[in-house]
């Protein structure tokens, strides 16, 4: 999915609002941040392995923010089913 494709689509949010999402089974896809610290986003991204939900970290924080049109970087963000 690109970055296009995200502005589009309904989508969370961050780590927390992502973990939600993803323990109600509402995600089809997660975007991790690459330049996001590993600590916050290993845990996700072994989660969504384990449930079979696609992750893509090709894409800084900066422009997951900006795509999501927020004024921050987003470390995680989940386009919604």
């Amino acid at each position: 999915m690109t970055l296009e494709n995200l502005k589009k689509a309904q989508r969370v949010i961050g780590i927390k609002q992502v973990t939600k999402a993803i323990s109600k089974d509402q995600v089809s896809c997660v975007f991790l941040g690459a330049d996001a610290d590993g600590r916050v986003t290993e845990p996700l991204k072994d989660i969504c392995i384990g449930r079979g939900i696609p992750v893509e970290a090709v894409y800084t924080m900066g422009e997951l923010g900006k795509t999501c049109s927020i004024e921050v970087g987003a470390a995680a963000v989940a386009v919604l089913k």
